[in-house]
């Protein structure tokens, strides 16, 4: 851990830069995918966005995770980043010759999905080797309002930019803040941080074994056992708000209402709407578990935030009222952001660092699986059901969960620790 005095200056150009390089990330993601659903109008288009954008980062994590527990965390984000300037500014060169083929976009889209998946497993390990132990939920709430308000910013400005400009251009946006990014983290952010293991291994039947290793280390650890059962549930759980924009389009989407007598709202403009409000609470949460930091034991802020994300989540399927409803999408987003910041600083706290990259990639994979899988039940359920019986469900399910995690002894023991595990201990 470096000086007391440098540790908050280091973290904010950290964040900062990694910020920036986001919001490049998004703005071309966005972009991207409005650009190829416009040129094609395809649903099966859209169904290899979305398999591009996700289907790399969970094939790579696992092998992510050891990276990151063997190498230069510093370097590996570096790398990552690099790769991913380089392969959009090939697409965008390309692009610029004429060679517009959906098939670039796509391969761009899953190359930046699979540099990504390598980025993160590092970036949350990095998070508790810059910051003081106690720090560690100020920080993760801080930096989750950061990486919100970032994706929250982009789609917006991807829009305008996209009516103006041919989508090569906003390659180049991307091309240029992730060299910002890198930047600041090769020149301003000082770590020292270990780079894993003092020996190497090589060759593919290490890696598996060290995957293996990962996994071990996970079954044997109760904090990680539960984190996982709670990531998986949760996720899965969660992934039913994906149905809002249909509700909001089915219950709220024929009449055109006339505001304050200056303008009229349409469908479009109440999507807008509850998506605002759940992207601000997402904001808002962050910058209240930044300045607060929750209860003394992580745990019950986690608890807490779980069971009225569900409660929320039941006011959904309840609600009438579009404007209440606009504010239950903010609560949503409100809770699962003070939820967040708490258990990630607990399994920070709690994981061992030479287990910590591959730990955070099997929770990457865990979490991405299951909302997936969610998607997939509550898409078509939402055809042959009514969306509000599915909210009840699962916001009352997500409810029952937070109150279970309050009171389980293995999570509250977890949540008390205020100082890194000893190297040497499984947990």
């Amino acid at each position: 851990m470096i000086s007391s005095l440098k540790w908050k200056r280091n973290v904010a150009l950290f964040m900062a830069g990694q910020g920036i390089t986001l919001f490049g990330s998004s703005l071309v993601y966005f972009a991207v995918m409005w650009h190829i659903t416009l040129r094609t109008q395809s649903g099966l288009m859209m169904t290899f966005i979305m398999i591009a954008g996700m289907l790399p980062t969970f094939l790579i994590s696992p092998i992510a995770g050891v990276w990151a527990d063997r190498f230069n965390k510093k370097k590996l984000i570096i790398i990552s980043d690099a790769f991913t300037a380089i392969v959009t500014l090939v697409m965008a060169v390309m692009f610029t010759l004429g060679y517009e083929f959906m098939s670039l976009l796509l391969i761009c889209l899953a190359a930046r999905a699979a540099a990504r998946g390598v980025q993160m497993p590092a970036f949350n390990a990095v998070i508790p080797e810059l910051v003081p132990d106690d720090n560690l939920t100020r920080i993760n709430g801080i930096n989750s309002s950061i990486q919100t308000f970032m994706t929250f910013a982009s789609p917006a400005l991807g829009g305008v930019l996209l009516a103006v400009a041919p989508v090569h251009f906003l390659l180049y946006i991307d091309v240029f803040t992730t060299a910002i990014g890198i930047s600041v983290l090769l020149f301003f952010v000082k770590m020292f941080i270990p780079s894993g293991e003092p020996e190497h291994k090589t060759g593919a039947k290490h890696y598996f074994t060290e995957i293996g290793e990962g996994f071990k280390y996970i079954a044997r650890h109760p904090l990680l056992k539960k984190g996982l059962i709670i990531s998986a549930l949760i996720n899965f759980m969660i992934a039913s708000t994906a149905m809002t924009p249909l509700q909001v389009t089915r219950n709220w989407g024929e009449d055109l209402w006339d505001l304050f007598g200056m303008f009229s709202i349409g469908a479009e403009h109440r999507l807008a709407i509850t998506e605002m409000g759940y992207s601000g609470g997402l904001v808002l949460g962050g910058i209240v578990i930044g300045i607060w930091k929750g209860f003394k034991n992580k745990n019950y802020t986690f608890a807490l935030s779980t069971a009225l994300v569900g409660i929320a989540t039941v006011g959904l399927g309840i609600i009438t009222n579009f404007w209440l409803y606009s504010i239950c999408m903010l609560l949503i987003g409100f809770f699962l952001s003070t939820r967040g910041a708490p258990i990630m600083s607990m399994l920070q706290l709690n994981i061992s660092r030479t287990y910590m990259g591959r730990c955070m990639s099997v929770l990457m994979m865990t979490a991405t699986l299951f909302v997936q899988l969610g998607m997939m039940l509550w898409g078509p359920l939402g055809d042959i059901m009514d969306i509000e019986w599915l909210l009840l469900g699962t916001g009352g399910f997500i409810a029952l969960m937070g109150i279970w995690i309050f009171f389980d002894k293995t999570l509250i023991k977890a949540g008390s620790v205020t100082q890194r595990v000893d190297e040497n201990s499984d947990h």
